[in-house]
């Protein structure tokens, strides 16, 4: 299994591929080509015709060598695309500059490089665009071409219009990219912690195939094995007792036999019989223990209570469902001052499991985004130093994709006043829970 980071993977999922940039500027160009024409051919308006026509052309050539050059696949890197992002916007500045700079209706198409870059770059760079943008804007202000009109009747626009379309650029530039990347990095975070999600699944899967594995192998090593144990059997019996080989022979002999035992015992947890129920089903107090278990480690107490009507449930052990309640319990321990309280109940209509700490609970301004990727407010804790303990924020997230799979819910919040702490609440239905045991013939609700 390949290790990879949160934020590589966010990393990975930032590259703009080259042909989502090629079809865009296909657009404008097309764009670009009918204004032109339609302007000088259609109203009659006088332009620079050739220099505009010139100014698309080179537009055209980088569309053509960058499609030579790379296959459609091609993720561009942050440099490649902030440089065509630049200079789509230096291209169109220019062929502003040539009809009406400002006066021109097509200068708000600068907020288009600005938009694109807010999605597939940083903010540095983005803002770096916008920057740019802004500043072509200000020099196309004061130094332009007469706007395209009808001869003999020049139009010039008064400067505090101008003015106007020049803060509508600046602010329509900081909004929509603003807005734009928060959307997009709200998408890419999500993205890759849900790719950490199915890599942390994976894993725990692996793991509880190896029962599966270990009664293949034991099935396929029965007939060499008993080959081994006869072919021994025989050799014995024509040496004579008092042989030095018949004792060596004898020792093969309970090796055989002791391997078979071992192999009989791995084939068994591969059988549907009553040990492997015993083995694939527990209790909830046996789920939490199991959960518990590695954190008693850590020297913090914790504590287990259960209470409930009738008998207690009982569910099929699923990976994902113990790798999503040990990160809730590992993050109580974590912060917790004194010790860990887990209680359990039970009705006919629902199981639950509540964990509690008696540390500073979750701080307000993150308490309602807890669940959400990349929230955290761990600095440090007490089983290591920083460097070891700090997250990316993605334990609750994890344990609540991995939770709710199964049909339950995850509920936080902080202990009531006078106490303190934080409370972390897992709800199932008592159907959804039971639905994990072998008697109703499905897997655990977790798995793929």
């Amino acid at each position: 299994m390949i290790d990879v980071e949160p934020s590589e993977l966010g990393r990975l999922s930032r590259g703009l591929r080259l042909d989502t940039l090629v079809r865009l500027r296909w657009l404008a160009i097309i764009g670009q080509c009918a204004a032109v024409a339609g302007v000088h051919f259609g109203l009659g308006f006088r332009l620079p015709f050739g220099p505009c026509l010139l100014l698309i052309a080179l537009s055209v050539a980088v569309n053509l060598t960058l499609q030579i050059r790379h296959p459609a696949s091609h993720r561009l890197s942050d440099d490649a695309t902030t440089f065509l992002l630049g200079f789509d916007i230096l291209q169109l500045a220019l062929l502003l500059y040539l009809t009406g700079g400002l006066q021109n209706p097509f200068s708000l198409l600068f907020l288009a490089p600005v938009l694109i870059s807010a999605t597939a770059l940083t903010p540095q760079r983005t803002l770096g665009l916008g920057m740019l943008a802004v500043g072509c804007a200000t020099l196309l202000v004061l130094v332009h071409r007469p706007l395209p009109w009808r001869p003999g009747e020049p139009l010039e626009l008064p400067f505090l219009y101008v003015s106007g379309v020049w803060t509508a650029i600046l602010l329509g530039a900081a909004f929509t990219g603003i807005y734009a990347w928060r959307v997009a990095e709200e998408a890419r975070q999500l993205a890759a912690a849900l790719a950490a999600t199915e890599l942390v699944l994976a894993r725990e899967q692996h793991i509880s195939q190896l029962d599966g594995l270990a009664a293949a192998a034991a099935h396929e090593l029965g007939t060499p094995l008993a080959t081994i144990a006869l072919v021994a059997k025989e050799l014995a019996r024509r040496l004579p007792q008092d042989d030095e080989t018949a004792e060596d022979m004898r020792l093969l002999r309970e090796q055989v036999e002791r391997c078979r035992g071992i192999l009989g015992k791995l084939t068994s947890l591969g059988q549907e019989d009553e040990q492997t129920e015993f083995l694939e089903t527990m209790t909830l107090t046996h789920l939490v223990e199991e959960v518990v278990a590695p954190q008693r480690d850590f020297g913090m107490p914790i504590r287990i209570g259960g209470r409930g009507e009738g008998p207690e449930p009982v569910c099929r052990r699923d990976p994902g469902l113990v790798h999503g309640l040990d990160n809730v319990v590992d993050n109580a321990v974590g912060f917790a001052e004194t010790a860990v309280e887990i209680e359990l109940a039970w009705t006919g209509n629902e199981v639950s499991v509540e964990v509690r700490d008696d540390g500073p609970g979750f701080a307000p301004e993150v308490l309602l985004r807890l669940g959400e990727p990349y929230v955290t407010t761990r600095g440090h804790d007490k089983r290591g130093p920083e460097e070891e303990a700090s997250g990316h924020g993605l334990g609750l997230f994890i344990a609540k994709t991995l939770i709710e799979r199964g049909g339950a819910q995850l509920q936080v919040s902080n202990a009531a006043l006078p106490a303190s702490g934080a409370v972390v609440r897992v709800v199932w239905p008592r159907e959804a829970f039971d639905k994990k045991t072998p008697a109703h013939g499905e897997k655990a609700g977790l798995t793929r």
